[in-house]
């Protein structure tokens, strides 16, 4: 009988002991599966907050982004691109294809190689030694039609003014009247510097003094405008480049309006047809760049009058004349553009011209020993659209 008691207690006891020992377990259980939930938990609202998150950055890189730069499109969908260096198309006839390009070997086979190789033989279609960059673009199909150096960094000497013109016309008006401060003083130039003669106090427009910064090239015009613009030419080089950058002409760099020369003062001849081709959309540079002169109405500081007319510095005409050192232009083509010449920039220019068609090109030529050099280049290129 006791037996039978002792072994009945000792199976309680066990059981006893199990029961709690389960009884943990599933504490410990039921701890656990709190944990995992509470991390489940955050790991869902982390994944809640990168979603928020991305969703916030494609919300901004839409309304922001995409609306500045690509304005709802790809950005160069509408541009010349070219990575490399692109030789020069000739066009010619049918007659003249037929009797200059084609050539037939012994096989019958027709051989187009030699279309693009001028008759000394380069592929280019000009001395490459003779320039830094050079660079054809058909606007209207956005090909380019020639490509030189078009991404080597280079100086722009007073082609930079493009782009100062740019930066006026989108933030100023023409008929903004101008009262020039004392550092836009024509007397404050260097004597080897171009200038259009402007006094401090003098009143004029903007659109006198765009005029005389793209048709005459003039350095104390660029200053004027830089004040008017952004107060100093050194916010109004932030505003340059900032214009540039929108512009995706992202290897270029400038630090004043005129193009005078200065070693963090550089950019490239593909960066320069970026900033021509948006130049162009604006229908009072154009009308500027095609003027034959210009006569500016100016208020002296004392309140007398006077009248003074601007011309070309250098351009290519209709005519061609040694005396000013202006060569004729291939007769049929509208042309306006911006010249620039440093030392370290060399001979520069940039044009808007049309073929018989009335299709634009922007033709840019950097860096030619001379400026009898620079046209007859120029030339040869435009011959060849």
């Amino acid at each position: 009988m006791k037996c039978t008691d002792n072994s009945s207690k000792s199976r309680r006891a066990r059981n006893k002991r199990n029961k709690r020992k389960k009884q943990i377990r599933n504490r410990w259980v039921a701890c656990l599966s709190v944990i995992l939930m509470i991390q489940c938990i955050a790991a869902v609202n982390i994944y809640k907050g990168s979603i928020k998150t991305e969703s916030l950055v494609q919300e901004y890189e839409t309304s922001n982004y995409t609306k500045t730069l690509y304005k709802g499109q790809l950005f160069a969908e509408d541009l010349c691109t070219a990575s490399e260096d692109v030789p020069l198309t000739f066009s010619h006839t049918s007659e003249d294809i037929t009797s200059s390009t084609d050539k037939t070997d012994s096989s019958g086979s027709t051989d187009s190689s030699d279309a693009n190789v001028s008759s000394d033989g380069n592929a280019l279609g000009f001395d490459p030694q003779s320039v830094h960059a050079v660079g054809l673009f058909d606007v209207n199909n956005a090909e380019t039609d020639c490509a030189y150096n078009i991404h080597k960094k280079i100086y722009p000497a007073s082609t930079t003014k493009i782009l100062t013109a740019l930066v006026a016309l989108e933030n100023g008006n023409l008929s903004d009247t101008v009262t020039v401060a004392d550092e836009a003083d024509s007397g404050k130039f260097a004597a080897d510097e171009q200038t259009c003669g402007i006094k401090a106090g003098d009143q004029l427009t903007l659109e006198d003094l765009l005029n005389g910064l793209l048709l005459y090239s003039g350095n104390d015009n660029a200053v004027a405008i830089a004040d008017h613009i952004a107060g100093s030419t050194e916010k109004f080089a932030e505003m340059m480049n900032a214009e540039a950058k929108k512009l995706m002409a992202t290897n270029s760099h400038f630090v004043n309006p005129s193009g005078l020369h200065d070693d963090n003062h550089y950019t490239t001849a593909y960066d320069l047809y970026l900033i021509f081709n948006e130049c162009i959309k604006h229908d009072d540079f154009v009308k500027i760049i095609n003027s034959s002169s210009y006569t500016a109405h100016i208020t002296g500081a004392d309140g007398t009058k006077r009248d003074v007319k601007w011309e070309p510095a250098t351009v290519m005409e209709e005519g061609g004349d040694r005396r000013t050192g202006r060569t004729a232009r291939p007769a049929g083509y509208a042309i306006g553009g911006k010249t620039g010449t440093t030392k370290g920039a060399g001979n520069c220019l940039i044009l808007l011209t049309k073929d018989s068609s009335g299709n634009p090109y922007i033709s840019i030529i950097m860096g030619a020993g001379s400026k009898p050099l620079l046209y007859q280049d120029m030339t040869s290129m435009l011959s060849k659209i």
